[in-house]
């Protein structure tokens, strides 16, 4: 097994190199709301810092706008009912122009998930954050993310992502893609809860939401 650290893994961005792809970027006001995927919930790892994806991009944003003013209400747990009900509010005070929005992770976590409710639910997330008029984004769930008590958890992750996919699509959002990326295949990927990424993914996720802004950017370039 090879091992990286944050310097040698090929998915990681340096925070100087990360800039650079950012340098033009319009946004002051960035806001994450969701659960623990939106928190960057994960244990540390050797080798990498122990921050988050959205606090390393907050970091990495501040880099080329030092102003930034950030704004994080992920609770680990949340469901999309709860974020709908505990955190838009905030969210719509604080007025953002980049916003990241949750997949519906712990939707999942029952023993039937509703996946009209969870669909209804996003949309409703959605139609709130595009009122907003921010950028906004959000990730699919990893393949690595396995919940062994539920034997057909894959096919439920493979359902929550294509609703992800449609919903955020139909609001123009950014969808940075997990489900096949080869960071999941690392053995030591995953915490000590076999859920949440550790930081060395949590550094390959804050990499991949730097790349698929800066295409966003490259694409409103004349």
């Amino acid at each position: 097994m090879t091992s990286f650290t944050e310097e040698t893994d090929p998915f990681c961005l340096p925070t100087v190199d990360a800039a650079a792809l950012l340098f033009d970027a319009p946004w002051q006001r960035y806001a994450v709301i969701g659960d623990s995927l939106s928190a960057g919930t994960g244990d540390r790892s050797t080798g990498y810092g122990d921050q988050g994806w959205s606090d390393r991009f907050a970091h990495v944003l501040r880099q080329v706008r030092p102003g930034l003013a950030y704004l994080n209400t992920a609770v680990d747990g949340a469901t999309t009912l709860d974020t709908l009900d505990h955190q838009t509010g905030a969210v719509r005070d604080f007025g953002p122009d980049l916003l990241h929005l949750p997949c519906g992770a712990n939707d999942l976590l029952r023993r039937t998930p509703d996946f009209g409710e969870i669909e209804r639910n996003l949309r409703t997330m959605y139609e709130m954050a595009a009122g907003t008029g921010a950028q906004l984004t959000t990730f699919t769930l990893g393949r690595a993310y396995v919940v062994p008590v539920f034997p057909d958890w894959t096919q439920r992750v493979r359902t929550l992502n294509d609703l992800t996919r449609t919903v955020a699509g139909a609001y123009g959002a950014v969808v940075v893609d997990m489900w096949d990326h080869p960071v999941n295949s690392r053995p030591d990927l995953l915490s000590a809860d076999r859920i949440h990424f550790s930081t060395s993914g949590q550094a390959v996720m804050a990499s991949e939401m730097v790349r698929a802004l800066a295409a966003v950017l490259a694409r409103r370039t004349p």
